[in-house]
């Protein structure tokens, strides 16, 4: 009895998963309180280089209901998000890491990235005027304050981050060790890695 009820389980999971939204959203057509600062799309990058056609966001749709319900939670305390990156095409990551070929700074595009499949984003805080929030390091360093587990910084600044990771980590999004912006959003290994470009997305 219970293995069949465990089949039957099994069977619904699937069907479900298998029946999930895989479509991109993008973010300012969802909820225009989130703001954007798309690095790639202009030489204000650790790459010194625009890779970016356009200054826009897109993530899975599951991930972007979740920003969209983080950015909503932050505001009842005064805050809001600033996106960095979302959805990255392939062929993006290639230009990168053409650019700069070597896999502690971007990803390999044999393997792809976490943002080639719409399921990776990288923000920080802001206030009610649109201010960044003190955090520890500027977005893309490399120094080791940005992990994580360093905590050798001001009050404010493990407050910001604390709050960042607490309501990212509630909507189903989970940090990395080396990077205080960068968010995963759960299920992302089940995605394809992608190269529609931003006009094409959605097509």
């Amino acid at each position: 009895m219970r293995s069949m009820m465990f089949l039957i389980f099994l069977l619904l999971f699937n069907s479900a998963w298998a029946q999930r939204d895989t479509s991109f959203v993008e973010i300012v057509k969802m909820n225009p309180h989130i703001r954007l600062d798309i690095r790639y799309a202009t030489p204000n990058n650790f790459l010194h280089q625009t890779v970016y056609p356009q200054a826009r966001c897109f993530l899975r749709h599951d991930a972007a209901m979740a920003i969209d319900a983080v950015q909503k939670e932050l505001e009842l305390i005064g805050l809001g998000l600033k996106i960095f990156d979302g959805y990255r095409p392939l062929s993006v990551q290639k230009k990168m890491w053409q650019i700069m070929p070597n896999a502690h700074y971007v990803a390999n595009p044999a393997k792809g990235s976490r943002h080639n499949r719409g399921m990776a984003v990288d923000l920080t805080l802001v206030d009610a005027e649109g201010n960044a929030l003190p955090m520890p390091t500027e977005f893309d360093s490399f120094k080791e304050e940005a992990h994580q587990d360093f905590f050798n910084l001001p009050v404010d600044v493990l407050r910001n981050r604390w709050i960042l990771r607490t309501v990212m980590e509630k909507h189903g999004f989970s940090p990395i060790r080396t990077e205080w912006w960068h968010y995963d959003f759960k299920g992302w290994k089940s995605y394809k890695v992608l190269d529609k470009s931003f006009e094409t997305i959605n097509e």
